[in-house]
């Protein structure tokens, strides 16, 4: 008998327990609305630095707060913290089990991204949203626009790789096309007669001919010291 009633004892005070944590789940919750609540009234006052304060409070009171943590990316972006922002907006994405939401998610990541300069990540952001909202006509010109700018932007790299080998005389990169590389033959023929002055001038003959004779720019100096330790 003296067991039956210390294993209800026991229970009870189990039960307590359990009841005691839901009850404080719930009151962290509702704070976790209130803070949630006193965010989006700053946010709309355009207080953007107060009302990350109060979204990252009802984080602290509720780590899944899916609207906190989407709302406090939001106002991350309004203070231009935009890998900040993003970090917060992948949470939704993650997250969520709202397609709409997730689409909202990566199309706020897309913009970020684009304010980021990375056009390329902006572009599969976009991407992603549409995948989730193919209705969605911002979204779809704004993936036209991120490709246009990584389309830009690729160019630009390829021109600007372009004029570095271009003014860079000693780049050893640039590969030799077939003619520069008969050229060399020719003249590495001609060091075998001990004729330099010849090997020489055939080698600038290539250079001002095709430009990926640079690559033998090395042998070229060489050739041309030899040239003047002789005369």
């Amino acid at each position: 008998m003296k067991n039956l009633q210390n294993i209800l004892i026991i229970l009870a005070f189990a039960l307590s327990a359990t009841v005691n944590a839901q009850q404080d789940t719930l009151k962290l919750q509702r704070e976790a609305r209130a803070l949630l609540r006193d965010g989006n009234k700053l946010y709309n006052k355009e207080k953007y630095s107060d009302a990350a304060i109060a979204y990252r409070k009802a984080l602290g009171k509720n780590s899944k707060y899916e609207k906190a943590s989407y709302n406090f990316g939001n106002t991350l972006y309004q203070e231009k913290k935009y890998k900040e922002a993003i970090e917060q907006f992948e949470v939704t994405t993650k997250t969520s089990k709202n397609k709409i939401e997730q689409a909202e998610a990566y199309h706020n990541i897309g913009n970020a991204m684009m304010e980021e300069k990375q056009y390329e990540q902006a572009v599969e952001a976009f991407k992603n949203a549409l995948r989730r909202n193919p209705n969605d006509d911002e979204t779809r010109y704004n993936l036209a626009v991120a490709q246009k700018e990584a389309k830009k932007q690729e160019q630009n790299k390829q021109n600007n790789n372009d004029n570095k080998n271009k003014n860079n005389p000693d780049n050893k990169d640039i590969k030799p096309s077939e003619y520069a590389k008969s050229m060399k033959q020719k003249a590495d023929n001609a060091l075998n007669n001990n004729d330099f002055s010849k090997a020489l001038s055939l080698m600038k003959e290539a250079l001002s001919k095709d430009q990926t004779t640079k690559h033998y720019q090395d042998y070229i100096k060489r050739l041309e010291d030899i040239n003047q330790i002789i005369k």
